[in-house]
């Protein structure tokens, strides 16, 4: 071998470590920082989402007599601002009693309604105002919903309308199908891409769980 062969042939293989080494040394994904199991749930069941490829599904499981859901709400709104815009949010009212399917029937009436701007003054009626918004019986629960929404400008008639319409009685169905089938125990939830879970306990805070969601929507608009 010529000294020239040799000083080119030692010099790719120092080329080929450096990348090696370069490759080793490369930044972990955002996603290294957080612990599978204790900051966030790979679930044991994932489920389908709807949105269109390319995006990644962010869902709340909420209710609206949840204090601790009421507290996160606030946040929750502000993300919704500055998220990533390949990130679709999306609500999710649990459904384990008649309370819960009553305050579901109320939200899916204020999307069908088209005034998401009720859904703060929603929590705010319940937690600040002491209104139920439930109650034992059907009618009696009905009979509030309309008052407070008539409180807030929506006629009998468009509530009537909604309140019965069959989209609205589909999605609560979903939802409680949903609240099953992620096996959710206690709110607020937030499920990403139908595949992890985590909250603000698992995540250390409610700035920790925002980021966290953040990094979860990142890793799966990757794949």
């Amino acid at each position: 071998m010529t000294t020239h062969r040799a000083l080119v042939l030692i010099a790719a293989l120092f080329a080929g470590s450096w990348t090696l080494d370069a490759c080793a040394r490369a930044p972990e994904p955002a996603l290294a920082k957080w612990k599978a199991g204790t900051n966030y749930q790979l679930l044991a069941a994932p489920q389908p989402t709807s949105v269109p490829a390319g995006k990644v599904e962010v869902s709340e499981v909420f209710w609206y007599g949840c204090g601790h859901c009421y507290a996160l709400d606030p946040a929750l709104e502000n993300w919704k601002a500055e998220k990533p815009a390949y990130v679709e949010f999306v609500r999710i009212p649990v459904i384990w009693g008649a309370a819960h399917r009553q305050h579901a029937k109320l939200y899916y009436t204020l999307q069908a309604l088209r005034r998401p701007d009720l859904h703060g003054k929603v929590f705010d009626a319940i937690h600040q105002q002491g209104l139920q918004l439930s109650a034992r019986d059907e009618v009696t629960a009905r009979a509030e919903q309309l008052a407070f929404l008539g409180s807030q400008g929506v006629s009998e008639k468009d509530f009537n309308a909604t309140y019965d319409s069959m989209s609205v009685a589909a999605n609560v169905l979903r939802a409680e199908d949903l609240t099953k089938k992620y096996a959710i125990a206690n709110v607020p939830v937030l499920i990403v891409n139908g595949k992890y879970s985590t909250s603000v306990g698992e995540a250390g805070g409610t700035p920790e769980l925002l980021a966290l969601i953040n990094d979860l929507a990142a890793s799966e608009k990757n794949r």
